[in-house]
């Protein structure tokens, strides 16, 4: 719970509990302490209060200095346990542990899962990424010597110190694992934990099921007891099951049949415990019993001997002294361990999502790493490999009915007492039914197939990403296919931002409520008026996207109609001068008794304008969307007012301010307004901060909601109508410095009746 101290200060009301220290009858008990701090967060509140309940006199500050020493003990102490809980989180579920429910379920999957642990190696991803700077730290090159007291020799003849490389491959490995764990833990203090945001569910269930398809490859090789040569890097599952098939004549009976019966009754057994769940107390251990017994029956029978079946055979017992790193190693392997680090640390956290959303729980990706990078840095000084989450095991624990980490401390029990006493007993198990106990236990990561069809009737883009992490962590392996499937998940966000959702809207008739046109029949959209939505931040990549959605809403270019009506203007101006047509305050009409050869093509080329010649304004009334004197294709322009919902814009960058103060000019020059509506409120601050407003553009022509902006200008054009007719200001382009002459004052009486009839029958 948050401290009151705390609370008062982002200004919410002080806790209850502090308010019933300060009743007057308890005031003078509490006399005669150390005064408060008039900075104190507690103080103006609670001043506050007592004035409100009329005993401000009776209060000091005496009394005030002691309950918030009160409160800052009883929160510090609160505080301190939160921060051990997120280190330690045994803190938080032990004192909640349900013994009756949950200690028998835990006790059988701890055994399952330690019994495979103890006779399986550590996740193969790591294990390769581990190797590989083993192996290139520490070729064989570097340890060739000659004379006749070597362990062993290479395909070349020469002898290898085989006792020298494989204690410094142990001490790269060790030193490795310690500078792994080193990183984690940094990251974690760093809170680097939040790119556990970024792998997503569909991206999390493509990985784990291509984990889950290496880890069958791997299996099934030791089912059928056939030797393949260990593949990394691209196309290394591949490889191996194409070796696997092709050395399937090699097959050992014994094994295969030992294989396809424990997973039969491994899933058979599994789907009772599923299906009678509610009528079985406890479910059957038959991981454990299998292994029991098929260890009896392989050493009783003695298939090693009889039928070349693959054992377990010896499980080196004891544990290695503690030895210190070789910190000189560092520098040659900062690379490697930085990549291992987040590999290992991806691949745990993609698995444990899996089963939090399954059971509904959250994963704390700082916490992730902490606890990883502890654990590496401990088992770095014990010559041990790499930590992190191995999808077999965790496969077997949660099939196997594990319910908290108790069952984690019993399988790491069970796999300390194999390593001490018990590896001996385990010796005659036969390597094929450790594998057909896990290949048994990965049908729920292959069941995640079935998500496919649901994905891709919910949202394509989603099931697209499943599928492409899945094939590419095939192909590519699980550390590169991880990398790509994470950066073709950001690229989809990238493009969906760059290409957003967009569209026209109108009005519900009768209510304040506007939708989009496309979508729904009965919306009316407002005369004269265009809404567009624009469902993304504005930024420099999709500007452009804006800009032709504003297009397409409108049904025209602006900027092509202001050079259209300037094109237009041009030609009147030289069919003035020639004297076919004549400028009037109320228009242009044609000379009377000439032939009116005013409609040009428009495809004449037109005069380049010199910028020096002067210009002159002239109020004339043109109606752009009526039939002109000029034969020029004018694009019409429909609506007067164009409003922008930035409901869904979250932020605009400086490109974006620029491009749509830009927008708003060209849209005031042809006569259509431009406002916003449904803003956020940090939208305006970024506008100021990238100069935006100025004298034409202004801060009232943002709106809370689309309604409000609707009804303002239907207001303004009920004015506006009541007005005189608004005359528009063109600038007619003068090739001479004389003036246009006005004919109006030389002009019979009825001859301009006659010109102001036309033009207004032209204007309509």
């Amino acid at each position: 719970m948050e401290c009151p101290a705390r609370r008062t200060a982002s200004g919410h009301s002080p806790a209850p509990s502090g308010s019933a220290l300060l009743t007057p009858e308890r005031a003078p008990s509490l006399s005669g302490r150390q005064g408060c701090d008039s900075r104190c967060p507690l103080h103006s509140d609670v001043h506050q209060l007592s004035d409100t309940l009329g005993f401000l006199g009776r209060c000091s500050c005496s009394s005030l200095g002691c309950v918030h020493r009160l409160f800052s003990r009883r929160c510090s102490r609160k505080r301190a346990f939160q921060i051990a809980k997120s280190f330690l989180p045994i803190l938080e579920w032990l004192p909640n542990y349900r013994v009756k429910e949950w200690l028998i379920s835990d006790i059988i999957s701890g055994l399952s899962t330690g019994l495979v642990a103890t006779l399986q190696g550590p996740f193969p991803v790591v294990s390769l990424m581990v190797g590989s700077v083993v192996l290139s730290m520490a070729p064989d090159e570097n340890f060739l010597i000659e004379g006749s007291n070597a362990t062993g020799t290479n395909v070349t003849g020469a002898l290898i110190d085989t006792e020298s490389r494989d204690a410094q491959r142990v001490l790269i490995a060790s030193t490795l694992t310690f500078l792994v764990g080193i990183l984690q833990v940094i990251f974690g203090v760093l809170q680097i934990g939040f790119i556990v945001r970024y792998l997503a569910d569909p991206l999390v269930g493509g990985f784990t099921t291509a984990a889950a398809f290496q880890v069958l490859v791997s299996q099934l090789k030791i089912v059928l007891n056939v030797s393949t040569k260990n593949y990394n890097g691209v196309l290394s599952i591949i490889y191996t099951l194409v070796e696997t098939f092709e050395k399937i004549g090699t097959t050992n009976i014994a094994d295969l049949i030992a294989g396809l019966l424990t997973i039969f009754v491994c899933m058979v057994v599994k789907e009772i415990n599923d299906r009678f769940k509610h009528k079985i107390p406890i479910p059957i251990p038959i991981e454990v019993i299998v292994t029991i017994v098929a260890t009896g029956i392989s050493y009783a029978a003695d298939l090693e001997k009889k039928y070349n079946a693959g054992i377990v055979k010896s499980i080196p017992r004891g544990f290695l002294p503690p030895e210190p790193p070789n910190v000189s190693l560092f520098s040659q392997m900062i690379a490697a361990s930085f990549s291992i680090a987040i590999v290992a640390y991806a691949i745990a956290v993609s698995v444990g999502k899996v089963y939090a959303t399954k059971y509904d729980y959250a994963i704390d990706g700082n916490q992730e790493f902490i606890a990883f990078g502890f654990s590496n840095i401990f088992s770095g000084a014990f010559s041990c490999f790499v930590a992190t989450t191995a999808l077999s095991r965790t496969a077997v624990q949660e099939s196997t009915g594990g319910k908290t980490q108790v069952a984690g401390i019993i399988s790491a029990g069970i796999v300390l007492i194999s390593i001490v006493a018990l590896g001996k007993l385990l010796e005659p198990l036969q390597k094929s039914v450790l594998a057909a106990v896990v290949i048994a236990n990965l049908k729920g990561m292959f069941m995640q197939v079935f998500d496919v069809p649901r994905l891709w009737r919910q949202n394509k883009v989603d099931a697209m990403i499943w599928v492409f992490t899945c094939i590419a962590s095939i192909i590519l392996g699980l550390d590169l296919g991880l990398l790509a499937g994470l950066l073709f998940g950001l690229l989809t966000v990238v493009l969906r931002v760059q290409f957003p959702s967009w569209g026209g809207f109108g009005n519900i008739p009768g209510t304040d409520i506007y939708k989009k046109v496309k979508d729904y029949k009965n919306v009316i959209e407002p005369e004269g008026v265009k809404i567009l939505k624009f469902s993304s931040p504005i930024f420099y990549a999709n500007i452009d996207g804006l800009k032709s959605s504003l297009k397409s809403t409108v049904g025209f270019d602006a900027v092509k109609v202001y050079n259209k009506r300037l094109k237009a203007l041009r030609k009147i101006q030289k069919l003035i001068k020639k004297g076919k047509l004549k400028a009037t305050k109320n228009g242009i009409i044609s000379e009377p008794g000439i032939n009116n050869e005013a409609f040009e093509t428009d495809e004449e080329p037109e005069d380049n304008q010199d910028p020096q010649v002067p210009t002159k304004e002239v109020e004339i009334q043109v109606d752009w969307n009526s039939e002109l004197p000029v034969k020029v294709n004018i694009p019409k322009v429909p609506i007067h007012s164009l409003i922008l919902d930035f409901g869904a814009v979250t932020f605009l960058d400086i490109v974006a301010v620029r491009s749509i103060k830009t927008i708003i000019k060209e849209f005031e020059r042809i006569d259509v307004r431009v406002y916003f509506a449904s803003y956020q409120d940090n939208l305006i601050s970024q506008l100021e901060r990238g100069a935006f407003f100025d004298d034409t553009v202004r801060k009232d022509i943002f709106f809370l909601t689309v309604h409000d902006a609707v009804l303002y200008i239907r207001n303004q054009m009920t004015y506006s109508d009541n007005q005189d007719p608004i005359f528009e200001k063109i600038s007619l382009m003068q090739e001479s410095k004389e003036p246009i002459e006005f004919t109006e004052a030389s002009q019979p009486d009825d001859e301009l009746d006659v010109q102001e009839e036309a033009m207004r029958r032209l204007a309509s």
